[in-house]
């Protein structure tokens, strides 16, 4: 064994992080703009929770370096809370359904 210990860093170009940067910037300003423009509705709600989305993706995968990690690592931090939207989503379209049964057999009007 040698006396020197060289351990491997892997360094990423600072390039990827101000174009990550900037794409984050431009999402944010889209974001903005769906309030600025007035949008409403479905079509309002709908482009924040994708803009949100991305920019979440965004930070997870590269500022917290998950695009670089092993995709066990990956599986054990992302799988749960995709889990749990889909057990959320679930559990929302059964409270729906309850919610139209009591109107329809209770005659709640």
């Amino acid at each position: 064994m040698s006396a020197t210990h060289t351990e491997d860093h892997q360094q990423h170009p600072i390039g990827i992080y101000f174009k990550i940067w900037i794409l984050l910037f431009v999402i944010s300003t889209l974001s903005y703009m769906v309030d600025y423009l007035e949008f409403q509705g479905y079509l309002r709600w709908s482009l924040i929770l994708i803009f949100m989305i991305l920019k979440a993706g965004l930070i997870v995968s590269v500022f917290m370096h998950m695009m670089w990690e092993r995709l066990a690592l990956i599986y054990a931090i992302l799988l749960p809370p995709l889990c749990l939207f889909v057990l959320i989503g679930l559990m929302s379209i059964e409270a729906d359904y309850t919610f139209l049964m009591r109107f329809i057999y209770f005659d709640i009007s």
